[in-house]
């Protein structure tokens, strides 16, 4: 699949039920995807599996993943300036 095709289908699956978490996850794919390595990649395809709940309360720093790469993508994510 070329990369523009699993940029949309990740934008895709990334719609959460809600928008901050979407803008979190699209800052990602804007600014770090085309360099993220396959691993990283992986590791945000397993963020994406997570509940909105639990991702949230990961973003505000209010709790942190136990698993070490996925802590590191978000707080990876969390330091991304926003866009514009």
């Amino acid at each position: 699949m070329d990369q523009e095709a699993e940029l949309r289908r990740l934008r895709w699956r990334s719609r959460r039920g809600m928008r901050e978490l979407d803008q979190l996850f699209n800052r990602w794919l804007d600014q770090r995807y085309a360099q993220a390595s396959e691993a990283e990649r992986g590791v945000f395809l397993l963020l994406l599996d997570c509940e909105d709940d639990r991702l949230w309360k990961w973003f505000l720093g209010h709790e942190r993943p136990a698993d070490a790469e996925l802590d590191a993508l978000v707080q990876s994510i969390r330091a991304l300036p926003p866009a514009g």
